[in-house]
């Protein structure tokens, strides 16, 4: 059962706690990375066949495949699929960056210029669910800026197969390459490209402990969006909340993983004890019962604070993945959220609203690093280079300015590289 904390009796750096892996994570990351830049293809379908029981002749998907998935998966859920990738691509086109180029001043012409990463890489989780949101998620904001290749990676089935509600969102989010592979053995094949699988300019996606631990060892080879950790979920309510809505949403997030956090943070003591009651009360309706219970039970935890403000300064000594603020006037109290992943507003907008439907993204920063990082967007799907243009006549007023500079930091030769274009022969 999930326990009820008054504020102060349990550390922020402790509310997201979970207990450490006994696995070297690490260590077994390297040596996969290393026999799959050695190996290439071989290593991958070596590693189908241990992890994922699959028995592979081919790592690519067919275009085939991928017309046979569409048509099995049910026509409601692909209008479905197609709504929420419409959604994603208004709210990301509103993100794109222009070059932009200065000119006011005679003979000095200043500007960036904003291009797309050529080769995207995105991986895709498999295992105990599938996450066709995912797809779109992370495909669209590339499709948007420009990528010239997008490639998705994602574990087969037993059967070689890849679940044909991951190919269909691919096909609407307009994916170009699919390749049956998961697991850090994914994440080293995009780094460092394989006999079938392209070298990507960048990755993206969530993954577990193993896939994070891959895109951070790679991280430097190619670029990656954030490492992620497991999910989290922070609602801070009132006591006009619904106990039932509010355990509804701390369990949407506990079903993802057994290390996966939901906290609950509210100013009613009378709340607290309602929404302890109703997780109990709705986890056995799950299917996923003994994942969510085991992040209840171990990660789980709600906190009764003195008011909503001081909830508010909870969340953001936090730094939660996911915040929902559950309260009728939600706007009178975003102005003093700093950190949050993503934040979603009233009693009427609960966080799965945003996993699949709303728009926003849902791939986002988490264990604290909201403090400093950001959902997954356009912007990481493109890159900046900058230019300068100086005519002859701009130089000459400034480069006695930059020679006398560079003399300060001792680089003689910076400054020379000034005054040497006007001494005369």
């Amino acid at each position: 059962m999930i326990k009820i904390f008054k504020y102060g009796e349990v550390a922020s750096e402790d509310i997201f706690a979970r207990a450490e892996s006994t696995v070297n994570v690490e260590e077994v990351v390297t040596a996969i990375i290393d026999d799959v830049k050695q190996n290439g293809d071989k290593a991958l379908k070596a590693y189908c066949e241990k992890f994922d029981g699959a028995t592979l002749d081919s790592l690519e998907v067919t275009p085939e495949e991928i017309d046979a998935a569409f048509g099995i998966v049910e026509p409601e859920f692909i209008e479905i699929l197609k709504e929420a990738a419409e959604n994603i691509r208004e709210y990301h086109k509103r993100q794109v960056r222009n070059s932009f180029v200065m000119s006011e001043k005679d003979g000095i012409v200043l500007g960036q210029k904003v291009m797309p990463i050529e080769k995207a890489g995105l991986y895709v989780p498999g295992g105990t669910a599938a996450y066709p949101s995912t797809v779109l998620m992370d495909s669209i904001p590339a499709k948007i800026a420009g990528c010239s290749e997008i490639s998705i990676v994602t574990p087969p089935n037993a059967d070689g197969s890849i679940n044909p509600v991951i190919l269909a969102a691919a096909k609407i989010a307009g994916v170009d390459r699919i390749f049956k592979v998961g697991g850090a053995q994914a994440i080293a094949a995009l780094a460092y490209g394989t006999e079938t699988v392209p070298r990507v300019d960048k990755i993206v996606g969530p993954g577990n402990a193993f896939v994070a631990e891959a895109k951070k060892q790679v991280f430097g080879k190619v670029a990656i969006d954030m490492i992620a950790g497991p999910s989290e979920i922070l609602i801070v309510a009132d006591g006009t909340c619904e106990a039932k809505n509010v355990a509804a949403d701390m369990l949407s997030q506990a079903e993802h993983d057994k290390m996966a956090s939901a906290v609950l943070v509210t100013d009613s003591e009378q709340l607290a004890q309602e929404v302890q009651a109703e997780l109990e009360r709705q986890l056995p309706l799950l299917p996923r019962e003994e994942i969510a219970r085991a992040s209840i039970d171990n990660n789980g935890k709600i906190i009764v604070a003195e008011d909503l403000m001081q909830a508010i300064e909870i969340s953001n000594e936090i730094a939660p993945e996911h915040l929902e603020l559950c309260m009728d006037d939600p706007f009178n109290y975003l102005s003093y959220v700093k950190h949050a992943g993503s934040v979603f507003m009233g009693k009427y907008c609960p966080e799965a609203l945003g996993d699949y439907f709303a728009g926003p993204n849902h791939t986002l920063p988490t264990s604290g690093t909201a403090r400093f990082s950001n959902p997954l967007s356009v912007d990481d799907f493109v890159k900046k280079t900058q230019f300068s243009y100086y005519t002859k006549e701009a130089l000459e007023k400034v480069y006695q300015k930059i020679d006398y500079f560079a003399r300060q930091e001792g680089l003689e030769g910076h400054g020379r590289s000034m005054t040497i274009r006007f001494e005369e022969d």
